[in-house]
């Protein structure tokens, strides 16, 4: 939508962090970039052209979540909960599959990359730390964030994940979020995202057998399904309708498979794992695993983790009691 800033800075990231390209003194691409789309964003503000979105009023009202806020204890908010325990669990439960799956599969990526960590270790830090940001009122669990590969490659070490973590604690304490939200574009820093989407898209590739390859496109496919599925959704929702409005066959028509979509899309991280699996062990002539596999993704899909209806209630999606 903002390819005046968002193409300029994904050149400076392209052309360091894949084609080796050093610039002044050593400066990091990722810093040249942010700032270089925070200068045309200011510059167009100031021409009237209006580019990233910036304005001198957003930035003036950013300053007023200034000031020291030291996390509480939320001990009792969280406990008052609980009351809602059944429902909560609905969503919970899922979710917390797809994280423990998401936490293993990126450090997998790590140790194709060249770097070793015990799993269990990683999950109990990852399950114990969240527990404690939940008792202090935080409602976003901690995370095995991806791209492990690409910050290595751009020589980020066990200091910059240090370094990440004091800075989003000073930045929170001191309100200064707002203010960065405000000076920043975000599409000045999207193609960092960018490039480490490539990077763990194309080791995916890389670091397994050719004769793998098929069964990673299959494991694209839900996740396809299910952006595409998102898109309709929100696209329909702005116009003030929905599917259930327009009809799923008047969108058939169309040429939108509507219904297609949510159930290939529903759990697609473990649906495209159980694909994936299922079509490894064709191509290696393993059929009884795949058998397994295919096992598996049936009880997954009887209690709904994968391909559950998300538009209306399935028998063969049923939540947990």
């Amino acid at each position: 939508m903002t390819p005046v800033i968002g193409v300029v800075c994904f050149a400076i990231i392209l052309a360091s962090w894949f084609g080796g390209v050093r610039y002044f003194k050593g400066i990091p691409a990722g810093l040249i970039a942010i700032a270089t789309g925070m200068l045309i964003a200011w510059v167009s503000t100031a021409l009237g052209l209006g580019y990233g979105g910036m304005s001198l009023e957003k930035l003036a009202g950013s300053l007023s979540s200034f000031g020291f806020s030291f996390p509480v204890p939320a001990i009792g908010h969280v406990f008052s909960g609980f009351e809602f325990l059944g429902v909560i669990l609905v969503t919970a439960i899922p979710f917390g599959i797809y994280d423990l799956v998401e936490a293993m599969d990126n450090v997998e990526s790590a140790s194709a990359a060249g770097d070793q960590f015990p799993t269990t270790r990683v999950l109990t830090a990852d399950g114990v730390i969240s527990l404690m940001g939940c008792l202090m009122g935080n409602p976003f669990i901690l995370a095995v964030y991806i791209g492990h590969p690409g910050w290595k490659a751009i020589g980020g070490r066990i200091g910059y994940s240090a370094a990440t973590g004091v800075m989003v604690i000073l930045l929170s304490w001191f309100g200064v979020v707002a203010l960065m939200m405000s000076l920043v574009p975000v599409v000045a820093i999207s193609p960092i995202l960018l490039y480490i989407g490539m990077l763990i898209g194309a080791q995916a590739f890389q670091e397994t057998p050719k004769s793998h390859a098929p069964a990673i496109v299959l494991a694209l496919v839900p996740h396809v399904a299910a952006w595409g599925k998102l898109q309709i959704d929100n696209a329909l929702s702005a116009a003030g309708t929905s599917v259930a409005a327009v009809g799923v066959e008047k969108l058939g028509q169309s040429g939108i498979l509507y219904e297609g979509l949510s159930v290939l899309g529903g759990g697609a991280i473990l649906s495209s794992l159980i694909l994936a699996s299922v079509a490894v062990f064709v191509i290696e002539r393993q059929f009884l695993r795949a058998a397994a596999f295919a096992l598996a993704g049936a009880v997954l899909t009887f209690f709904g983790f994968m391909h559950g209806r998300t538009d209306r209630p399935s028998p063969r999606a049923r939540p947990w009691p």
